[in-house]
């Protein structure tokens, strides 16, 4: 007989303690102020779905949706992005609200994993969805708004790397045509960082000098400005070059936003969901070495719900941020407790919930006993009373009503 899995919980799936909730909720109200400053409004949507709507919009392979069956018999889906269900309700329920729409959110999704990958099934985003613009000062705005969440949650030392997706697919029509499958594999060496398995393949691949050495070439196409110079001289591709252009246009924007020594352009970045059809990007913090935000431009993803609109947007990964910050110190706002005996406890009770109205944190407790008085110990700016600390004790009596 199995052993009941009383503590167990499925794997990929933790509990957050209090202190941790403190810390996701610091970073929630922050950044979510931050977006609310640019003019985005917060949105809020199920978290299961139709995996005939949903399910199937969403860039997730169907390996990793968590499915199940309603009393009815329909396949339903955890949401594993915000982006899809956000576009159901963008062409549903705001399909009349005039464009531009600016979306905020903050939701756990949900993506089936092997359970000896180490990774979350569960975790929490933070992002921003700017619908009905396709623009490059659309895809800047989020890229700016990207930096300054990271900012307000507490990154300081970071770099956003952006990309384009029709950059390396003209480029590869190009060297490689008719050749989907070398292609779909050179493409899937790029998106997992192996830059040595993409030479290794390219030298498989039966090439002319010349178009080997332009899409190794392409492993170099990172840095500032003068990369959207190098990349123009690279291919005469239209759809490369247009890429190439748009990316300009995204940078000059950026320099306004006098953020620029956060981004770099990295032409071998390709996104990792199959609806970016432009600009993508990703945020590296200096100390984790994947991505606490990524993001990029949609544009056909609206098409299948009946409501085509350009888009773009990003989400910040706010369970990895929390392993970046200790809030401990700065976002703990220890409670003061009110200690009462019988004869004393109208009067403490009014007083806490008077400092309550003050927004304050507050205890109450009753006293079994005189001694317990006796537990107090001032420690500097805080107070240890039986064995936990407070900000303050206030003890009422009937000997010494609000006595400290």
């Amino acid at each position: 007989m199995p052993k009941p899995k009383v503590f167990e919980k499925p794997i990929g799936f933790r509990d957050y303690l209090p202190d941790v909730v403190k810390k996701l909720r610091a970073i929630e109200h922050r950044v979510l102020g931050c977006m609310e400053s640019w003019g985005y409004e917060q949105i809020m949507t199920p978290t299961m779905e139709f995996y005939d709507t949903v399910g199937v919009a969403s860039a997730t392979s169907d390996a990793k949706l968590f499915k199940l069956l309603n009393n009815r018999g329909t396949t339903m889906v955890l949401r594993s992005d915000m982006t899809a269900p956000i576009a159901r309700v963008v062409s549903s329920l705001l399909k009349d609200q005039a464009m531009p729409l600016r979306l905020s959110y903050h939701a756990n999704v949900f993506r089936s994993i092997e359970e000896e990958a180490g990774r979350e099934a569960e975790f929490y985003q933070t992002g921003v969805e700017l619908v009905g613009d396709g623009s490059a000062e659309a895809d800047a705005e989020v890229i700016a708004l990207a930096i300054a969440s990271l900012k307000a949650a507490g990154i300081e030392r970071f770099k956003i790397a952006i990309g384009h997706v029709g950059f390396l697919n003209g480029l590869l029509e190009d060297a490689l045509q008719g050749r989907p499958e070398d292609q779909a594999a050179l493409k899937e060496m790029l998106l997992s960082r192996n830059y040595v398995g993409y030479k290794d393949l390219l030298n498989k691949l039966n090439l002319s000098s010349e178009i080997s050495k332009e899409l190794a070439d392409l492993l170099r196409l990172r840095g500032g400005e003068e990369t959207c110079e190098r990349a123009l001289r690279v291919s005469s591709n239209e759809t490369a070059r247009a890429a190439i252009e748009h990316l300009c246009q995204v940078w000059a924007v950026l320099k306004a936003y006098d953020v620029t020594e956060h981004v770099l352009i990295d032409l071998t970045m390709i996104g990792d969901f199959s609806y970016y059809t432009g600009m993508t990007f990703e945020g590296y913090a200096a100390d984790l070495g994947f991505p606490v935000v990524s993001g990029g431009r949609y544009d056909t993803l609206l098409d299948g719900f009946g409501h085509p609109a350009p888009a773009t947007g990003f989400a910040i990964k706010t369970t990895r941020i929390l392993e970046l910050l200790d809030l401990e110190r700065n976002e703990e706002v220890l409670p003061t407790i009110i200690v009462y005996d019988e004869y004393s406890r109208s009067e403490a009770i009014q007083r806490a919930q008077a400092m309550r109205q003050a927004g304050q944190a507050v205890i109450t407790s009753k006293l079994s006993g005189a001694q317990e008085l006796s537990s107090i110990v001032k420690n500097g700016r805080t107070t240890s009373y039986e064995g936990r600390l407070y900000a303050d004790v206030i003890a009422f009596t009937e000997k010494g009503a609000g006595a400290k």
